[in-house]
């Protein structure tokens, strides 16, 4: 028999903070970043999801949308250790998750995506959670998108 399991995604402030800040320290120094470093842009934050268990097979995403916009998730790979390294380009995982509402879509019609790479991503969400008990993630907002309208989660299906 198998259970479904719904993980929010969280924002993680903290990582944020640090992460604008290398931002900011390279800005007011003048200097520029590593080879290969990706920053964070002004309309992305850090998201985590915790796994409470590690067996799972994805089954669906809940992402709402308050109003017209454009949300993109990418995920970091089990490599990143944020308190440890900077985010680095290679880190990133494709595909990654595109979902939007546009303007003029009525207040109940579902969000849009494009399906096969956002099942693909839940797919390759699942595969990690086997090795990992956190993942990043970047949101990146976009066309009227902010992380007040945003209301996001993943739904897997736990093998017993």
């Amino acid at each position: 028999m198998s259970a479904e399991l719904e993980l929010p995604f969280r924002p993680d402030n903290d990582l944020t903070e640090v992460m604008r800040l290398r931002v900011q320290s390279l800005q007011q120094r003048g200097q520029k970043r590593q080879d290969g470093e990706r920053l964070l842009l002004p309309n992305e934050a850090v998201y985590r999801l915790d796994f409470s268990k590690q067996s799972l097979r994805f089954s669906h995403w809940t992402v709402q949308l308050a109003q017209p916009g454009r949300l993109t998730i990418t995920a970091t790979s089990q490599l990143w250790t944020p308190d440890l390294t900077n985010l680095m380009t290679r880190q990133l995982l494709e595909p990654a998750g595109v979902f939007w509402r546009a303007p003029g879509d009525a207040d109940d019609a579902p969000v849009q995506c494009y399906e096969a790479d956002a099942h693909e991503f839940g797919e390759r969400i699942a595969e990690l959670a086997k090795v990992r008990k956190v993942m990043y993630f970047l949101f990146a907002f976009g066309e009227g998108c902010s992380p007040e309208t945003v209301d996001s989660s993943i739904t897997f299906t736990v093998d017993s």
